[in-house]
């Protein structure tokens, strides 16, 4: 699958998940919808389906661009653009703000500060920062990549500290 990219996309492919990257705006219409034409081609001579209900796309803004009415069609089916999607774990918005996945990791966040609460009693301080690590900080830390394309900064050094602290 990777062979059927040209210069202005590049393919992520992780488990069964396929993500496209665009760069290029100019021709972004004809070109999406040569490179959808493509996939869903080779999808079909690998004896695949590309399932478009869950087909969708993502256009990235600054604060001084705005939204481009694209139309994005395979077959009859136009392939709906959305303002966040979920990418390898993590939730990306379209203007490339942490609000969006900050906000999803915050519930999981609360209910690992509420298992360590409760556990805490009972355990070492040794088991408690092996319960920490596995649960809490695996949270926190997911997503970073070495390479830096995606990093997550601490995003709550101050709330982490402050568990830290309480136990």
């Amino acid at each position: 699958m990777p062979q059927i990219t040209n210069d202005i996309s590049k393919i992520v492919l992780f488990a069964d998940d396929t993500g496209m990257i665009i760069t290029n705006p100019l021709n972004f219409e004809k070109g999406v919808n040569k490179i959808i034409h493509d996939i869903n081609e080779w999808f079909s001579t690998n004896l695949l389906s590309l399932n478009l209900d869950k087909t969708h796309f993502i256009h990235f803004v600054t604060k001084n661009s705005s939204l481009i009415d694209f139309n994005i069609i395979h077959g009859n089916k136009k392939i709906v653009n959305v303002y966040n999607t979920k990418f390898l774990g993590l939730t990306l918005d379209n203007t490339l703000s942490w609000r969006t996945h900050i906000d999803t990791i915050i519930p999981k966040l609360s209910s690992a500060s509420f298992a360590l609460r409760v556990v805490k009693p009972f355990l070492s301080l040794d088991s408690l920062k092996m319960v920490y690590y596995s649960y809490f900080h695996s949270i926190m830390t997911y997503g970073q990549y070495s390479g830096g394309i995606l990093i997550i900064v601490t995003l709550f050094s101050d709330y982490k500290k402050e568990l830290l602290e309480s136990l």
